[in-house]
C-alpha cells in the first residue's frame, strides 16, 4: 500500500501514470474505438471519468507509447502513429451568458492556434475551427483527431435563462465544421452529461455513433465489479480493517453504497469511481457524490418542473426514447434525471422493449431524498406527521402511495 496512490481528481493521463497512481485499464476500449473512423458520442454522469478517458485517448493518438507500458493496448497496437490532436474541453468554466461562451471559445482557439503555429484568421469561432482542422492536416500530412469534452455545459449552465437559446445556436454554428471537414478527420469523440437533440446541436452530423447504451461499452467509464477486485484489493482490505468488518461485508457495503449503475440491460454493474476512491482514501462510507456539489442542471430542472418528482420514485417504466434524448423544448424531465446519474437501468422487458429505471445505490437514493427533496419540498409538521423522515421511511418500505401523498401534499 505504501507505493499505491489513488488518482482522486486527476484527469490527466500522463500525470496519473507518471506519479504511479492506480489506473483501471480501459485502453482496450480505446483501441477498439480507434480502429474505425466513426464519430462517437458518450453520455455519462458527472464524476464518472469522462475527462480521464479523453485524456487517455489524447496521449494514445499522440503516440506516447511509454505511458501505456503494462496496459492492454501496449500489445494490441503495433504502429503508434502520432496524429495532430485538437482537444476542446468546456468543463473548467461557467457559461451563464452568451458573452462568456464567446470569450471562452476565443481563448480555447487562441491556445490551439498557438499550439499548431497558426494565425487567427477570423472573429467567427466556426471559421477558425475549420481553418484549424484543415491547416493541421496540411501541416502534418495526417488526419486530425478531435476530442470534445462536456460539449453540453454551455447549454446546461444557461438552462431556463434568456441565454440558453443563444448558447445553443452558437454551439450549433461552432460544431458545424465537423461535418464539412470529415475528410480531414481521423477520429472524433464527444462526451457530455446529456444527449441534447442533434437537430439542435450537431446539425448535419447524423452519422454520430452514440455508444451511451451500447452493451460492449457499458464499462468504458467507472469501475466494474470485476475491476474492483482486480485493482483495489489492498484498499478493500484496509477499509475492512478500519471499519472492523470482514472482506465480504466490506464488499457488500461498497456495492450497496456506490455500485448499481447499468448503462444498458444485462451487463455488469458499475461503481461511481470518484465515490469509490474517496471511500478508500477516507476509509469511510461517506456520501461523496453529493458533497462534491449538486449538479446545476438537475436543480434548475426541479425548480422549473417540480410536479414531475412524483413520477420517478420507486421504479419508473420507460421506453428508450423517453430517457435517452434530452429535448430542451420538452417538459419531459426524465432524461435529465437519468443522465445526471440519479436513475439507472434496473430491468428490461425484451418483449415490450420497456426499461425499469430506479436509484442506482443507497448513496444516491439517500442523497436525492435528504438533500434535493428537502431543498424543493416543504414538508409540514402537522398532526399527520408529514415529515421528511416519513418520506424516507415510505420509500424504504416501498410504500409508493404514502410517498406520493407526502410529496403531493407538500407541493400542492
Amino acid at each position: 500500500m505504501n507505493n499505491r496512490f489513488l488518482p482522486i481528481g486527476i484527469q490527466d493521463f500522463e500525470k496519473l501514470r507518471t506519479f504511479n497512481n492506480v489506473y483501471v485499464d480501459k485502453t482496450r476500449y480505446i483501441y477498439e474505438l480507434a480502429r474505425t473512423s466513426s464519430p462517437y458520442f458518450l453520455s455519462r454522469p458527472r464524476r464518472f471519468g469522462k475527462s480521464l478517458l479523453l485524456s487517455t485517448m489524447e496521449y494514445y493518438f499522440r503516440g506516447k507509447k511509454d505511458l501505456f507500458k503494462g496496459l492492454a493496448i501496449e500489445n494490441m497496437e503495433k504502429d503508434w502513429v502520432e496524429y495532430p490532436v485538437v482537444k476542446i474541453s468546456f468543463g473548467a468554466n461557467s457559461y451563464a451568458t452568451h458573452d462568456k461562451l464567446l470569450s471562452v471559445l476565443d481563448d480555447m482557439l487562441n491556445d490551439l492556434e498557438t499550439k499548431f503555429g497558426f494565425e487567427k484568421n477570423s472573429e467567427d469561432p466556426a471559421i477558425r475551427l475549420k481553418h484549424l482542422i484543415q491547416s493541421a492536416n496540411e501541416k502534418t500530412g495526417k488526419q486530425v483527431v478531435i476530442l470534445i469534452d462536456e460539449y453540453d455545459k454551455p447549454i446546461l449552465d444557461a438552462l431556463y435563462t434568456e441565454y440558453e437559446e443563444q448558447n445553443r445556436q452558437e454551439l450549433r454554428s461552432f460544431y458545424s465544421p465537423l461535418k464539412d471537414c470529415d475528410q480531414y478527420i481521423r477520429f472524433l469523440f464527444i462526451t457530455g452529461i446529456t444527449k441534447v437533440s442533434h437537430v439542435n446541436i450537431f446539425s448535419g452530423l447524423n452519422q454520430l455513433n452514440d455508444i451511451s447504451l451500447t452493451q460492449s461499452y457499458s464499462s468504458i467509464c467507472g469501475v466494474s465489479e470485476s475491476e474492483l477486485e482486480k485493482y483495489f484489493m489492498p484498499e478493500i482490505e484496509a477499509l475492512a480493517q478500519s471499519q472492523e468488518m470482514s472482506i465480504e461485508e466490506t464488499k457488500a457495503k461498497l456495492a450497496q453504497m456506490y455500485d448499481g449503475y447499468h448503462f444498458t440491460h444485462n451487463v455488469e454493474g458499475v461503481y461511481n469511481p470518484f465515490c469509490l476512491l474517496k471511500c478508500f482514501s477516507d476509509k469511510d462510507f461517506g456520501s461523496y457524490w453529493f458533497e462534491s456539489g449538486t449538479p446545476s442542471l438537475l436543480v434548475k430542472t426541479l425548480q422549473n418542473q417540480p410536479l414531475e418528482l412524483t413520477t420517478i420514485i420507486n421504479g419508473r417504466k420507460a421506453k428508450e426514447d423517453q430517457f435517452k434524448n434530452y429535448d430542451p423544448d420538452s417538459k419531459n424531465m426524465l432524461p435529465v434525471i437519468y443522465q445526471s446519474g440519479y436513475l439507472t437501468i434496473k430491468d428490461f422487458d425484451k418483449a415490450k422493449r420497456i426499461y425499469t429505471l430506479d436509484f442506482p445505490n443507497r448513496e444516491i437514493e439517500d442523497g436525492f431524498i435528504n438533500i434535493l427533496l428537502k431543498k424543493f419540498v416543504t414538508v409540514p409538521y402537522d398532526d399527520l406527521g408529514l415529515a421528511i423522515g416519513n418520506l424516507c421511511d415510505a420509500l424504504e418500505l416501498h410504500d409508493l402511495d404514502k410517498a406520493l401523498n407526502i410529496i403531493k401534499s407538500a407541493i400542492a
